[in-house]
């Protein structure tokens, strides 16, 4: 995938995503967070190439620290 950001709408997309490794997703996700992917004249704002729209930096920290979480499901990890 060259520029996997771009099949996602949203971080979260990216954090629940069920077939990725959380390696994957930590990249992804900070690829979103770079700087390079900050909106011209609004810079609390991340619209990678590619992607479909800009969404706050916020969201992509949030999808970030959701990695950090317990798993509540009952699925086993691999």
């Amino acid at each position: 995938m060259s520029q996997p950001f771009s099949r996602f709408l949203h971080p979260f997309d990216v954090a629940h995503h069920p077939s990725l490794e959380p390696e994957v997703k930590r990249a992804i996700l900070a690829s979103w967070a770079s700087d390079r992917s900050a909106v011209k004249d609004q810079p609390a704002m991340r619209k990678p190439p590619g992607a479909r729209r800009a969404v706050p930096i916020d969201e992509v920290f949030a999808a970030m620290r959701s990695l950090d979480e317990p798993r509540t499901d009952s699925r086993p990890l691999q």
